[in-house]
């Protein structure tokens, strides 16, 4: 998938199956960790159903609901 395809907006429309009588807002946002990720939560509300997600933001500056792998060490060999 492209990086533009993995903005914070398109995962948004995507999981939340946007329609013009969704209500959308972010509830809450921070950074996580050691390697201090970001992270938000969007809240939907379509007549009495609620739902909220939470999206990562990845390495390379896109957005998923999946949380990034950690940074592991390794060793290297001259």
């Amino acid at each position: 998938m492209e990086k533009a395809e993995r903005s914070l907006r398109s995962m948004v429309e995507k999981w939340l199956l946007m329609a013009p009588s969704v209500s959308v807002r972010v509830i809450r946002g921070n950074r996580v960790g050691s390697n201090a990720r970001r992270y938000v939560c969007v809240e939907a509300l379509q007549s009495a159903d609620m739902f909220a997600i939470y999206l990562f933001r990845q390495g390379d500056g896109t957005w998923e609901v999946f949380p990034p792998d950690a940074e592991r060490q390794a060793m290297s060999v001259f």
